[in-house]
């Protein structure tokens, strides 16, 4: 028989399914090769991405004495969200993306949500400066790059309304800097490539702020845990998989841990444990079994660019330009051609396309998505697939459209593009978070949210854009909610302020 409180993957966690018997004949076989190898840390963190990283040089500055785990089921670190391939890296400060922006139902702009994440970009710059500043990230590291950004739009709906949340937006301080445009000609001089061969009687406007950056969050990522890892109370190890999470009435958390390499199984026994794994947290959180996870489900999209193969091309073109989704497509549709500088060399990329996998990550599993319904989420999943059918359509249309498709929605961004010019590539995996509603049952929420534990011993970061932007932020939000009687001392409150000592009223 086998013991409950031990294993891998309870039957309670399982959806009624055919595979059980299967899964639970697996676990018997991992069981009777358990060798027992225990460790012990004051932080555990899981998922080497950006997030992570961000949150174990904040604690390791606050509290240097702690011990702290890091542990990623991949080679190296930042694989997949926190790859340069793997996300726009546009730096989300909300300089050039509309869906910061809506419209109202009076025809005025919505700014609020803009302006909350343009602080929160400006909160991570000046925590990568002070990073750089004092030898944690080095200079080298090239993962900060000046980029315009720019909003392209044409019509004169689109015109008006892109007008408006010009005006509306230049007159906050971190946007003063904005420029708008309806003349073709000063158009031509930000966007050449765009200008092309362009009919000279379509109308389009455009916005542009030249302080707009492009980022590589991988290299950040590696540049602070490469520095953490000199650090003797610092273990990071890879291709190590977390399977399980326990927590131990009025004690700490038991995780689970196999290595990959060599098949090994240990425990680590951690006071506090943060789940940034990409689409892989709510998985992982679902297996931890606190209450708070309840009722939060997922839905993976995946993320297909082009890339152009002509170097020439790319040097033609040194903007980030995101357009306007069409009507009832969702804001993860906006189209944008995006200049890409990875490594010190500079990219063009256009997209994205929508893919349908049931991988919560791209190095994750088909059953991944089947395998994350519940009892408790299934009302609030299906309520929100109703609630967002437009979705579910777009996903559809998207996976059925030709190449040939693809180019000609290139074309109304840059109309000279060649289909041999251009070759296409999966980027990252994202999940969505789908939660409990109680006007509409469920609800599908664009963005990141942080769950935490009734007893501070637990979080989780679930969703995706504008996520690795706004990483300081929301790793400060963790500290507040895990940590509130320390981060309200005199004593973190001055190292902090060191570290982020910005003012973005």
């Amino acid at each position: 028989m086998i013991n409950t409180h031990t294993c891998f993957l309870s039957a309670k966690n399982i959806v009624v399914c055919p595979f059980v018997f299967i899964l639970l004949k697996k676990e018997k076989a991992l069981k009777m090769n358990y060798k027992v190898i225990e460790k012990h840390s004051d932080i555990c963190l899981i998922g080497a991405g950006i997030m992570s990283a961000t949150l174990a040089i904040l604690i390791k500055k606050l509290m240097p004495e702690s011990k702290i785990s890091v542990y990623e089921q991949l080679e190296s670190a930042a694989r997949e969200s926190s790859n340069a391939w793997n996300n726009a890296g546009t730096g989300h400060s909300a300089f050039c993306e509309l869906n910061y922006t809506p419209q109202k139902k009076d025809g005025s702009i919505s700014i609020e949500k803009a302006i909350d994440i343009a602080k929160k970009f400006e909160i991570s710059k000046h925590f990568w400066t002070y990073l750089t500043a004092n030898k944690i990230l080095p200079k080298e590291a090239n993962y900060l790059n000046q980029v315009p950004h720019i909003t392209f739009v044409s019509g004169q709906t689109d015109i008006d309304y892109l007008k408006k949340r010009y005006e509306a937006l230049v007159m906050h301080p971190l946007f003063s800097e904005m420029q708008f445009s309806e003349d073709n000609a000063t158009i031509a001089e930000w966007i050449p490539l765009m200008m092309q061969n362009r009919s000279c009687e379509e109308r389009v406007a455009a916005t542009k702020i030249d302080k707009g950056t492009d980022v590589n969050f991988g290299a950040i990522t590696n540049g602070i845990l490469d520095f953490l890892v000199k650090d003797t109370t610092v273990n990071i190890g890879y291709k190590k998989k977390v399977f399980g999470l326990k927590k131990i009435a009025d004690g700490p958390w038991r995780i689970k841990i196999k290595d990959l390499e060599t098949g090994e199984l240990f425990i680590e026994y951690s006071k506090f444990v943060f789940i940034g794994a990409g689409g892989h947290a709510l998985t992982l959180l679902q297996k931890s079994r606190v209450k708070e996870a309840r009722g939060y489900g997922g839905f993976p999209v995946s993320g297909l660019f082009l890339k152009c193969k002509d170097e020439k091309i790319t040097e033609q073109h040194r903007a980030k330009v995101y357009g306007k989704a069409l009507d009832n497509e969702p804001p993860m549709s906006v189209p944008h051609l995006d200049s890409r500088i990875i490594n010190g060399k500079r990219y063009l990329i256009f997209g994205p396309y929508a893919g349908m996998s049931p991988k919560y990550l791209k190095s994750g599993s088909n059953w991944d998505w089947p395998l994350s319904f519940r009892v408790h989420n299934i009302w609030p999943m299906l309520m929100a697939g109703w609630h967002n059918f437009s979705l579910i359509s777009y996903l559809v249309n998207q996976v059925l459209q030709s190449r040939k498709a693809m180019i000609e929605t290139l074309k109304q961004y840059y109309p000279n593009a060649k289909q041999e010019d251009w070759t296409l590539y999966k980027a990252g995996q994202r999940v969505q978070i789908m939660k409990k509603d109680k006007e509409k049952g469920g609800e599908l929420k664009l963005g990141t949210e942080i769950i935490h534990t009734s007893d501070r011993s637990l979080a989780a970061l679930l969703g995706a854009s504008p996520g690795a932007s706004t990483a300081v932020s929301a790793m400060l939000e963790v500290l507040e909610k895990c940590f509130p009687d320390k981060i309200a001392t005199k004593e973190w409150k001055g190292i902090l302020s060191e570290m982020i000592n910005i003012d973005t009223k």
